[in-house]
């Protein structure tokens, strides 16, 4: 079982921070991920000697690397990860930072997520991916995550009786999340539902506004403990229960489970919450399917009802009902890359610690946050979530 029934007291997480979003750049993955950590640093008005942990998760920083980073930064670290898992890295980062902390491996860890966007460069990336779309899928006209996920999303609809207009709610009440959040790249472009409805075919049931855009940026977050936090006098956020799990269900045919239910009972039972309680739900959203996916597997609704679940539901940050990617989720955010799997996670710190500005939930104490990446031909590989709360 993911979830280890071992709770992570006294582990903080402080200073989430975002490089500003943009549509491409010259600059290199590794200037997004230092502007990132030059950011946390200021935040706490910190020396970069007092990290001594790196997290990193990015698709364009090779040939680099999270070590070579140590030089290119001049740190000096007792502990390191790279996390190639795409948009579960940012909770597993968290997770595997936690236990580092814990174990005193480190006292001060640096979770990032960056990536740079050259133009046309998204292309190559998709054509590379791994090697079975490189080999076996690329080569015959599958062209990246809109062939993958047109899959998934027409076997959701068939299978389930889901509606374009059911995944519609989902992409303009994030475009209402991200019209309050400076910080998203679609910050200034509102989006109704004619406009979702009647947008460009892409791939199949996939339209435009169902497909995140590509760009640049970095997210990050550093992890250390309660009492390194409350001496920095910041707020902060605790973990009250986490789980992962990876190829899960890879005998489903088309996929429309990805494994949080399989650890969301014991999630909850360690949280001693449930569902209900949660105030707001940050899920990885490259396309409005998933966020339906984890709203089921995490116990919000049960499996095949999402879409009704997502017709009773007020998703906007002030609507009423379940907050849900209270800054706009990558679908009006942007994907900067493996940055995607660290924006739930840096949201659900700004909520629970005051820091999201016009576009926090009133009053949010606690919340899920939730990953999902690594997506192969018809099903993404890892799944992570985690509930965190308001430190005291």
């Amino acid at each position: 079982m993911s979830v280890n029934n071992r709770g992570y007291d006294g582990v903080a997480l402080i200073a989430p921070v975002t490089v500003s979003y943009i549509k491409t750049s010259d600059h290199s993955a590794s200037w997004f991920i230092g502007k990132a950590l030059a950011k946390m640093l200021s935040t706490l008005k910190l020396q970069k000697s007092t990290v001594d942990g790196l997290a990193i998760s990015s698709f364009t920083l090779a040939p680099d690397s999270v070590v070579t980073l140590t030089e290119h930064f001049g740190l000096e670290l007792s502990w390191i990860e790279q996390l190639p898992l795409g948009g579960a890295s940012g909770v597993v980062a968290m997770r595997r930072a936690a236990r580092a902390i814990q174990a005193g491996d480190a006292q001060v860890i640096a979770c990032i997520g960056g990536d740079t966007a050259a133009q046309g460069s998204f292309a190559e990336l998709v054509a590379n991916f791994s090697h079975f779309t490189r080999d076996c899928a690329y080569p015959y006209g599958s062209a990246g995550p809109n062939a993958a996920f047109s899959l998934i999303t027409q076997y959701y609809m068939d299978t389930f009786g889901a509606t374009r207009e059911d995944f519609g709610k989902i992409a303009v009440s994030q475009r209402y999340n991200a019209n309050h959040n400076p910080d998203a790249l679609f910050y200034k472009n509102t989006l109704g539902l004619p406009a979702y409805l009647n947008a460009p075919a892409i791939a199949g049931p996939l339209h435009l506004f169902d497909c995140v855009m590509p760009c640049a940026g970095a997210d990050g977050f550093i992890v250390t403990s309660v009492e390194r936090a409350k001496a920095l006098d910041v707020p902060y956020a605790v973990i009250l229960a986490s789980g992962e799990r990876h190829n899960s269900y890879a005998d489903d045919v088309v996929q429309f489970r990805g494994g949080w239910n399989i650890y969301s009972e014991p999630m909850y039972n360690n949280a001693q919450l449930g569902p209900s309680d949660m105030q707001f739900l940050q899920t990885y959203d490259d396309y409005p399917v998933i966020s339906m996916l984890q709203m089921e597997g995490l116990g919000f609704c049960r499996e095949g009802e999402a879409a009704q679940f997502v017709r009773d539901n007020d998703l906007r940050f002030d609507g009423g009902g379940l907050p849900h990617n209270t800054g706009g989720g990558q679908l009006s955010t942007g994907q900067a890359g493996a940055a995607g799997g660290y924006l739930g996670m840096v949201e659900a710190i700004r909520q629970v610690t005051g820091q999201a500005g016009s576009h926090a939930v009133s009053h949010a104490n606690v919340g899920m946050v939730s990953g999902y990446g690594m997506v192969n031909y018809d099903r993404g590989l890892c799944s992570a979530a985690a509930i965190v709360a308001r430190g005291q």
